[in-house]
């Protein structure tokens, strides 16, 4: 009778993790405007992960894009969602998107693990095990996804799993810029009319 009695409290946990796995599938992610969103993404320099340890090279996350639009994705091996999200992810490296995996209080071995496992979408992973990454950006629980311009401004912020295709493309939408009109040359006669136009 008290050996039934120990395992409830493991079928009760079990019940809750079945619970919120379903919750997650189902629920849709969110894009809400964020603190973050139209600003530049956080000077946050971290180890990259190489073969299963935290490098000796640090990587800024905000140039971590090379001056080209990226994808920053926080996720973590012990993550049910991420691993339900990660063929969305995968979907973007087979589009030539780079993205920038965070490991989010993870350890290496753990994150190349589940990279080895599950395949390994990310252009580089960084390794931020004491979560300072998830700090600087306000992230909320894992997995959560920025999109990045090339100048290293957020554009979009996702919260929660990547599960459809339309997910994605509300991300790499915010990525295109839109036109601007490139400057064009005016004489001094037409800076002095436009100066005057302004003043009145």
């Amino acid at each position: 009778m008290n050996r039934w009695l120990t395992l409830i409290p493991l079928g009760v946990l079990a019940a809750l993790a079945v619970l919120f796995i379903g919750w997650s599938l189902k629920r849709e992610p969110t894009f809400r405007p964020d603190a973050l969103v139209g600003q530049a993404v956080p000077e946050t320099v971290l180890p990259i992960l190489e073969n299963g340890v935290a490098g000796n090279r640090n990587v800024d996350l905000k140039t971590a894009g090379v001056g080209r639009p990226m994808i920053v994705n926080i996720f973590a091996s012990w993550c049910a969602p991420c691993r339900i999200e990660h063929p969305q992810l995968l979907a973007l490296e087979a589009q030539g998107i780079a993205v920038v995996g965070v490991a989010y209080k993870d350890e290496p071995e753990a994150t190349q693990a589940f990279l080895d496992e599950l395949g390994d979408p990310f252009t580089m992973v960084l390794v931020d095990r004491e979560g300072r990454a998830g700090l600087d950006l306000g992230v909320s629980g894992v997995p959560e996804s920025f999109a990045v311009d090339a100048m290293g401004r957020i554009v979009a912020k996702s919260s929660g799993p990547l599960l459809t295709d339309a997910d994605v493309e509300r991300l790499t939408q915010a990525l295109v810029a839109p036109s601007r009109a490139l400057p064009t040359a005016r004489t001094p006669a037409e800076l002095d009319a436009q100066r005057d136009a302004a003043q009145n």
